[in-house]
């Protein structure tokens, strides 16, 4: 199980957070000008890198807010932990979990 650290709450058990897929996508405003493919590229298509990983995590059973975490997926160690709206590089708006 993974113990993340919620940047509001502190360190949880994995059981408390929902998963809430790659962060940083951005969408297009656009959309109605999509083609059919070209939505579903858009909503279906991410990344599964072996290494670290950007995700989104949701502290369902807690304050109930969004952030963003860096995980291997190789080992599942959680690299960091930043608030939505930081960029990952920001090391003051992230938490060095190693």
């Amino acid at each position: 199980m993974l113990l993340i650290n919620c940047p509001w709450c502190g360190p949880r058990d994995e059981i408390e957070f929902r998963y809430g897929g790659e962060a940083h996508i951005d969408y297009p405003w656009n959309a109605a000008e999509l083609t059919d493919e070209q939505w579903a590229e858009t909503l279906f298509m991410r990344t599964n890198p072996k290494g670290n990983h950007h995700e989104r995590w949701n502290h369902t059973h807690g304050c109930r807010r969004w952030f963003n975490v860096v995980r291997d997926t190789r080992t599942h160690i959680i690299q960091r932990v930043y608030q939505i709206g930081s960029k990952p590089e920001d090391k003051t708006a992230s938490e060095d979990l190693s």
